[in-house]
């Protein structure tokens, strides 16, 4: 038995808990009938039976009850602390309720006992409405420890409130009509449940949940009584499953490529708004190709068996182009200025390859943008420029742009404020608007981003840099000043790198030009992107910083995402050289995940043959030095002469000296084979090496190359030096001076120029040595001078029989011009106009007597491999000689 003092410790927390049920008394009551709404209800003392001091329960007890019946809706009515009936632990008959439901005004009256035996306990009450007093209905619960009389306590309350309110339990819910969909699916949107109360607005609610299904054509909700309380009903009536989609009436789409983008299949449920955002989606298909007039419609054919076939019918309408784009409120720039400007384009001659005249929503949309930005670019920064009107006619687009063009205003004062971290001045000087007559918003956005790399490089990595500007209307000037906080220099604390499961952490931590413990530097950063970038071992890097454990420190975040880097690869390919040609090749770049490249390679063609197994270590010995081993056999016929097979070996070495410039070392040790199939016409020094010799031979070459991709670059540059040293050893001695640069100019929207320079000397070095005729210089061919065929610009000897044989020069000149200009930028189809010139020399260059070609071609990176398709015209054309030639080239790995 519990002791009073127990009794006494257990009386504090079930009194915080009834102070907690007053003060938050939980959800607003819903109010579920007319007699919940009226009922008055006198909740009496329970008398308390138990061996130990309790009576404290007897008021708390009926307070709690009451509390719980007024959230439910009815209205407790507080007895009087002063009536002498309603002593703690009285017990009452029914003659005294009937009085006290009199004296109070109550509609109903509670009363009853709580009885305890040792840890158990139990609630027995009963319920009094004074329109029947005779038939009072009792209740009972029971429970353990007193920890849970409040929960008790609500089941009670919850029982009470049943009879009071007059509700219903539901004893079942069942589903009716449904074939194909499942009934636990459609109860498991129903938030009504077995055992729960009855509530007309619940069932309203669910009967919309079943709706959002989307499955039902019709549905109904019935609730009857059963012996058990009420059960609820749900009848249903399935929408059809489509049996077949049928399309009528295209003509710009096949079925095929219309199905790809529908949503809707058959064996779906049909759902009318399914099939409206299908038809949607084939207008939008339409309109992509200009058919801005095509309708769509549809046809719902009922089957059997709860099917339906829907019919799409496609009126494609004509083909509209724009034929017309005005400009209205324009002054300071014509049409034809404003034109250059967007996208869209007027429909011309070329429009079946160029697709002009098309007209795309996001691209005019976007138009907009690029005017405002156009004229804000001018100084025109009051500039503003609406919505396009497009009116689409019956057989073509115009399209109408209004411009509110404003003043014009120039570049006034330009001042940086703030912290500064060199002289103002020097600040001032790296802007590009100072060097701007009118205001350019690009310019001063470039400024903004160049001052943050510049604070940025000094460890200044949350620099905060603003600008505004001031107008001056009546001068029609803008002052702009960029107001600088450079807050607090940052270091790096750690760099962290993840994703990468194949590469090794070394091999990504080497190509970084930032450390930890160092300052920060955002170029540092962009240029070790720029390196892991240029590995290609990744599909994508993406780069987080993180505030480090203190303000001044920050944490770099390297997320890396690998992509295979072994290849096996196959091609052909035609050119004027080599006529049919044959490659493949098998190469692993990063080997073993030590970034490390093994590969192997052959060409099989009309005039060369070769292998090559090569091994490159980029880091040797865990430097920047990088070193490359390779093996290679080669046959190759030079001009039915003679042939030459070589195989040997040779090893390599780079190494970076300044930004994207290498200095290269190499060893070459080639035995060579020579075949003389003419006599009458090969060189004498073929004929004096026929058979086996050895070419030793060291070079060294100084490599700058910046173009921005190797085929059809749109800027950057590329120039090298070398030389190289024959006769190290073996029969061949030859010493060969080389020079080569190229230049790649952005001109103007897509057009490049570019200049290439080339040139070269090679003399034999040694008495006892030979210079062979296949290291001497011959030109022509799409490498070189086009229009001459393939070693066509040569030097000549007089053999024994007084024929004149082609041999090579040992000086040679080339230089080439080219024009480049897209046709198709989507399919990276370019034309093209060059110049060449050059020629080879026995002694000496001289400028006074060079070939000359001019012509064009086009370019273009095809599915299978790149192609150039090139005319070249002799300008210079000599006795014997074409006028040009076509040359061709295609070949790739594919």
């Amino acid at each position: 038995m519990t002791s009073p003092d127990t009794a006494h410790i257990k009386k504090w927390p079930f009194l915080a808990l009834i102070v907690m049920l007053l003060v938050f008394p939980g959800p607003c009551p819903m109010v579920f009938s007319q007699t919940a709404q009226t009922a008055r209800v006198l909740v009496l003392p329970f008398a308390v039976n138990a061996p130990e001091n309790l009576g404290y329960l007897s008021t708390q007890i009926a307070t709690v009850i009451g509390t719980h019946l007024e959230q439910d809706g009815a209205r407790s009515i507080a007895t009087d602390p002063g009536d002498p009936d309603l002593a703690v632990g009285s017990f009452f008959d029914l003659d005294q309720i009937g009085r006290k439901a009199r004296a109070y005004e109550a509609t109903h009256v509670i009363w009853g006992s709580f009885t305890m035996i040792g840890e158990r306990f139990s609630l027995d009450a009963r319920l009094f409405k004074r329109d029947a007093p005779s038939a009072p209905q009792t209740f009972h619960v029971e429970g353990r420890s007193l920890e849970n009389l409040l929960s008790v306590l609500k089941t009670l309350s919850g029982q009470i409130g049943l009879k009071l309110f007059e509700r219903d339990i539901i004893s079942e819910i069942k589903v009716l009509g449904n074939e194909r969909i499942e009934a636990d699916a459609i109860l498991r949107v129903v938030k009504s449940e077995t055992g729960g109360i009855y509530q007309d607005a619940q069932l309203t609610r669910d009967l919309r949940a079943i709706y959002q299904m989307g499955y039902f054509d019709d549905l109904r909700v019935e609730a009857d009584d059963g012996p058990g309380g009420k059960v609820i009903t749900f009848h249903v009536k399935e929408k059809p499953v489509v049996r077949r989609i049928r399309i009528r009436g295209n003509l710009r789409f096949t079925d095929e490529e219309i199905r790809e983008n529908m949503t809707l299949n058959t064996g779906a449920v049909l759902n009318i708004f399914r099939i409206r955002s299908n038809m949607d989606q084939i207008e939008s298909m339409y309109k992509e190709k200009n058919y801005h007039k095509v309708r769509v419609d549809y046809k719902i054919i009922p089957l059997e068996n709860n099917q339906a076939d829907i019919e799409f019918t496609i009126d494609d309408g004509p083909k509209l182009y724009v034929t017309s784009i005005l400009f209205e409120g324009n002054q300071a720039f014509d049409a034809e200025d404003l034109k250059d400007v967007i996208k869209t384009n007027e429909k011309g001659f070329f429009s079946f390859i160029t697709s002009s005249g098309d007209m795309d929503r996001a691209d005019l949309e976007q138009d907009t943008a690029r005017l405002n930005a156009f004229y804000h670019n001018q100084g025109f920064i009051r500039a503003r420029i609406s919505d396009p009107d497009v009116q689409i006619l019956e057989e073509e687009i115009h399209i109408i742009f209004k411009i509110n063009e404003g003043p014009q205003f120039k570049v006034g004062k330009v001042d940086i404020q703030g912290d500064l971290i060199m002289e103002k001045q020097t600040l001032v000087d790296k802007l590009s608007i100072t060097r701007e007559a009118f205001y350019n918003r690009e310019k001063v956005r470039n400024d903004l981003i160049a001052l943050t790399d510049i604070y940025g490089d000094e460890g200044y990595a949350y620099a905060d840099i603003r600008h505004r500007i001031d107008e001056d209307p009546d001068r029609k000037l803008v002052n702009i000043t960029f107001d600088v906080d450079k807050r607090q220099q940052v270091f790096f604390e750690k760099i962290i790198i993840s994703g990468n499961t194949r590469t090794r952490d070394k091999v990504i931590r080497r190509e970084l030009r930032v450390h930890e413990q160092e300052l920060f530097s955002g170029k540092a950063i962009k240029r070790s992107i720029r390196s892991l970038i240029r590995l290609d071992y990744f599909e994508d890097i993406k780069v987080n910083q993180m505030r480090g454990s203190d303000e001044d420190k920050l944490s770099l975040k390297l997320d890396v995402v690998e992509k295979p880097t072994g290849t096996f690869s196959f091609g052909a390919g035609y050119s004027s050289e080599e006529n049919l040609f044959f490659m493949g090749s098998i190469a692993q770049r990063n080997f073993l995940g030590r970034g490390q490249t093994l590969r192997l390679t052959g060409q099989f063609g009309g005039s060369t043959n070769q292998f090559v197994l090569g091994f490159t270590e980029p880091w040797l010995l865990d430097t920047r030095l990088s070193a490359t081993i390779e093996a290679y056999n080669q046959t190759k016929e030079y001009d039915d002469q003679y042939d030459l097979s070589s195989y040997g070996g040779g090893l390599r070495f780079s190494y970076p000296v300044l930004r994207d410039t290498r200095l290269f070392w190499s060893y070459s040790y080639v035995l060579n084979d020579i075949e003389i199939t003419d006599f009458d016409n090969a060189p004498q020094s073929a004929i004096d090496l026929e058979g086996v010799n050895l070419t030793s031979a060291a070079r060294i070459a100084l490599v700058y190359d910046s173009r921005d991709r190797l085929f059809n670059p749109s800027e950057g540059s590329k120039h090298s030096a070398s030389f190289e040293y024959a006769g190290l050893g073996g029969d061949i001695g030859f010493d060969k001076y080389e020079l080569e640069t190229g230049w790649y100019i952005p001109i103007y929207k897509g057009l490049v120029g570019f200049v290439h320079g080339r040139g070269g000397y090679v003399r034999r070095n040694s008495d006892d040595k030979t210079l062979p005729d296949y290291e001497k210089y011959y030109l022509g061919g799409i490498n070189s001078l086009r229009g001459f065929d393939y070693r066509d610009v040569h030097l000549t000897e007089i053999n024994e029989n007084g024929e004149e044989i082609k041999v090579g020069g040992e000086y040679m000149i080339q230089f080439n011009a080219e024009l480049i200009f897209p046709l198709y930028e989507k399919l990276s189809l370019m034309g093209l106009v060059f110049y060449d010139t050059g020629n080879v020399y026995e002694q000496g260059i001289d400028l006074g007597d060079l070939r000359e070609t001019a012509g064009y071609g086009i370019r273009w990176i095809s599915p299978i491999a790149p192609i150039r398709i090139e005319y070249g015209h002799i300008l210079d054309q000599r006795e014997g000689e074409g006028s040009g030639r076509w040359e061709f080239t295609m070949g790739g790995a594919f």
